[in-house]
């Protein structure tokens, strides 16, 4: 028989979820965490309580402590079909597909009328089915050529360049060869070098392609991305309008050549009197990245910054991102310095929304080129050797230096273990020591585990991103920590601050502007991501 007091924290825990409720209704999902937290606290035997947290940490993208909170939740009540949902959710979220199809089957035998479950399996055994095609006909790593290396971007165009003066030169030539023929009686060596050549630089250019005339988009002219193209090209991607392929393939091969050129940690030296500005995750919120450069100034020698990863997906402008991002690279490589997230790998993309982006305002060539050329990005900067830059953060073991980072070989896919995979997926957390990562990738660590790091490489600071913060930044660690996230209202729904830390030397402290999402056009969120994940957005 229940007591009272039982029945008391019951009562309570309803109230406590309700509240929480609605305030996962008004995207508060940090309070809701929070509220229904206290109401398992009471009442840890109600499966819905887990559950709903589960999802709210999912909102959240905190996919390791969903599944753990849904695992919970079936432990409390195996026939409850919302358990297996959400932590079939959170398993998609992460790429882990075939653990999702198992959840979403049991979801099926619990509920084999229910529509949405019908469907959800359905997209479900899909994705596994098309990711044993695709295991099926990969090729081994050892044995995968360059995309990059099979593109001659002077090529693409659908007007083939007129070769008429190439053309009456090498004519000019052969009657000049067979006119000195004629008075000498022989051919030298030099006259049939000299023939050659010419032939085939005629028939060379000729096989060089124009832009057909009735595109009316920026163009560069050579070899050279020039400021005055960039930008009449961000002013056309304000405007929707897109870039002629030739001059993307020529933006992403030219910013390959120069990241190939990196080391995995960046030296930023930053002048006296002069200034650097980080920024964090822009994710496909393009709108918002041009007010940054209206706040704050376009990227120049003057103006550097520093976009510390995590440009694409989730956001559905994040070719536009990309583009421009590489073309001021492209223009004056110490202008902008960019580092990989978590976000620039194939298995992120193909689910949050680059890949079906570039699929659709590209072709299928770029995805793979973006892919190859992401690999190139490097893992981290130090400016003025005192502030140590990275996307997550640090490590599950004490007494990495350093050169540790500018030693790792980064051109691959993020591993899912070792230093590479925790600099782009490691969260801070407010207890020290470490513990285990709430996003099911990397690890939490505390301030101790800062401090050691800062010590140990004689730095004064970290920033980091990779998290949603509600005014844009969030300082930690007794002020040894910063994260900045410069994706104001994500994803359309967070309501969230962006911010930027500029930096000026000698003394390099940092000052934090914060900013408020603008206006874009009237394409949602995600309107690019894997088919099934949308379903759960």
């Amino acid at each position: 028989m229940e007591t009272k007091n039982e029945i008391s924290d019951v009562s309570r825990a309803e109230e406590l979820k309700n509240q929480a409720n609605e305030a996962f209704k008004g995207h508060k999902y940090s309070s809701a965490i929070d509220l229904y937290t206290k109401a398992i606290e009471l009442n840890s035997n109600n499966a819905v309580y887990w559950a709903n947290r589960a999802f709210a940490h999912t909102k959240l993208e905190e996919y390791g402590s969903a599944i753990q909170d849904a695992s919970k939740a079936i432990e409390v009540d195996s026939r409850y079909s919302k358990g297996y949902y959400r932590r079939g959710a959170a398993y998609l979220a992460m790429g882990k597909f075939k653990d999702a199809l198992k959840d979403f089957q049991q979801v099926k035998r619990l509920s084999p009328n229910d529509p949405d479950a019908t469907r959800k399996l359905r997209e479900c055994e899909k994705a596994v089915m098309k990711i044993k095609f695709e295991e099926a006909i990969s090729v081994p790593v050892s044995e995968r050529r360059s995309v990059a290396e099979s593109i001659d971007f002077h090529t693409i165009g659908n007007k083939p360049r007129s070769s008429s003066m190439p053309t009456k030169t090498a004519l000019v030539a052969v009657a000049a060869a067979v006119m000195v023929v004629a008075v000498r009686g022989f051919v030298t060596t030099e006259i049939l070098m000299v023939l050659v050549s010419v032939v085939l630089g005629a028939f060379w250019w000729g096989s060089f392609s124009e832009v057909e005339p009735q595109y009316s988009g920026a163009r560069i002219e050579g070899e050279e991305v020039t400021l005055d193209f960039v930008k009449t090209m961000m002013e056309d991607f304000k405007n929707q309008k897109t870039l002629h392929k030739r001059y993307a393939y020529q933006i992403v091969l030219q910013t390959r050549q120069i990241l190939l050129a990196l080391p995995s940690l960046v030296d930023i030296p930053v002048p006296n009197g002069k200034h650097i500005t980080v920024c964090g995750d822009v994710h496909g919120q393009f709108y918002d990245l041009l007010n940054i450069f209206e706040l704050n100034g376009l990227p120049s020698e003057e103006n550097p910054y520093l976009f510390n990863g995590d440009f694409v997906d989730r956001g559905s402008f994040s070719v536009e991102i990309i583009l421009t991002l590489f073309a001021f690279k492209c223009m004056c490589p110490s202008s902008i310095y960019l580092a990989r997230g978590n976000h620039e790998s194939k298995s992120m993309n193909k689910i949050y929304g680059f890949e079906g982006e570039v699929r659709s305002k590209l072709s299928e060539k770029f995805v793979d080129l973006f892919a190859e050329v992401f690999c190139y990005l490097p893992l981290a900067h130090v400016i003025n050797g005192k502030v140590f830059v990275v996307h997550g953060g640090l490590f599950s073991v004490d007494g990495v230096k350093l050169s540790d980072i500018r030693a790792i070989d980064r051109f691959c896919e993020p591993p899912e273990e070792g230093l590479m995979c925790e600099l782009l997926w490691s969260d801070p957390q407010p207890l020290p020591g470490r513990g285990p990562s709430k996003r099911g990738v990397g690890l939490s660590f505390g301030g101790d585990v800062t401090k050691r790091f800062l010590e140990d490489n004689n730095l004064d600071l970290l920033v980091r991103s990779h998290e949603v913060k509600d005014e844009g930044y969030e300082v930690e660690h007794d002020g040894k920590l910063i994260t900045v996230f410069s994706a104001p209202n994500y994803c359309d729904q967070m309501g969230n601050k962006g911010a930027f830390i500029r930096f000026e030397a000698p003394d390099m402290k940092p000052n934090i502007v914060t900013f408020s999402a603008v206006p874009h056009p009237d394409v949602k969120p995600m309107a690019y991501a894997n088919n099934f994940l949308r379903m759960f957005n």
